[in-house]
C-alpha cells in the first residue's frame, strides 16, 4: 500500500510537472481596451516561423458595435483584414521569424468610442502526455487528467463567452433606457406644451370681445 501511495504521488506530481510546461509552451493574450474616435491601436507580437496562431476578437460596447481590423506580417503583407466588424475570428501559420503587428482602428467614427477584447493565441498547446518516449498506454489518472485538462479549457472558454454576451448586453440595455428617458422627456416637454396652449386657445373662445363705436357729428 506504501507503495501505491508513492506511485501516485509521483503520478500527481509528474502530472503537475507536465501541465506547468504545458501552460509555458503556448502563449495567449488576452486584452480589453478602450478605442476613442477617430483613434487606431496597434499590438505587436514575436513569432517564430511555423507557428500557429488564432485571433479572435470582438466589440463589446459603442456605436454599432463595429471596428476595423488589420493584420500584417514582418513584411508589411497585410494577411487579414476586415473593415467595420463586429466580431470575428482569424487563424494564421507564420511564414517567417519577426514581429507580427495587428490594429484595431476607429478613425471612421466621429463620436463614438468603442471598447474592445480580443485574443491572440501563439501556439497550440502540447499533450498533456507527450507519446515519445513512451512504451505503455495512458494510465487511468491520466486519462482522468487530459479529460478534465480539455474540460476545464471548455469552461474557460464559455465563461470568456458569456462574460462577452453579458457585458455586451448590459451595454445595450443601458443605451436603450437612457433613449427610453430621454424619449419620456420628450413627451412630458411636448404635453405640457400642447396642454397650456390649448388652455390658451379655449380661453380666447370665451372671451368678450369689446367694440367701440365712433359717432361722426353732423
Amino acid at each position: 500500500p506504501s507503495s501505491l501511495r508513492a506511485m501516485a504521488l509521483r503520478g500527481s506530481l509528474a502530472a503537475g510537472l507536465v501541465l506547468a510546461l504545458a501552460a509555458c509552451a503556448a502563449r495567449a493574450s488576452e486584452i480589453t481596451f478602450e478605442l476613442p474616435d477617430n483613434a487606431k491601436q496597434c499590438f505587436y507580437e514575436e513569432i517564430a516561423q511555423g507557428t500557429k496562431c488564432t485571433l479572435e476578437f470582438q466589440v463589446i460596447t459603442g456605436g454599432h458595435y463595429d471596428v476595423d481590423c488589420r493584420l500584417e506580417d514582418p513584411d508589411g503583407t497585410v494577411l487579414y483584414k476586415e473593415m467595420k466588424k463586429q466580431y470575428d475570428s482569424f487563424t494564421f501559420t507564420a511564414s517567417r521569424n519577426g514581429t507580427y503587428k495587428f490594429c484595431f482602428s476607429n478613425e471612421f467614427s466621429t463620436f463614438t468610442h468603442k471598447t474592445v477584447y480580443f485574443d491572440f493565441q501563439v501556439g497550440e498547446d502540447p499533450p498533456l502526455f507527450p507519446s515519445e518516449n513512451r512504451v505503455t498506454a495512458l494510465t487511468q489518472m491520466e486519462s482522468a487528467c487530459v479529460s478534465i485538462h480539455e474540460a476545464l479549457k471548455s469552461v474557460i472558454d464559455y465563461q470568456t463567452h458569456f462574460r462577452l454576451r453579458e457585458a455586451q448586453g448590459r451595454s445595450r440595455a443601458e443605451d436603450l433606457n437612457t433613449r427610453v428617458a430621454y424619449w419620456s422627456i420628450g413627451e412630458a416637454i411636448i404635453l405640457l406644451v400642447v396642454s397650456v396652449g390649448q388652455v390658451f386657445l379655449l380661453k380666447s373662445f370665451f372671451s368678450d370681445k369689446r367694440t367701440t363705436t365712433t359717432r361722426v357729428g353732423s
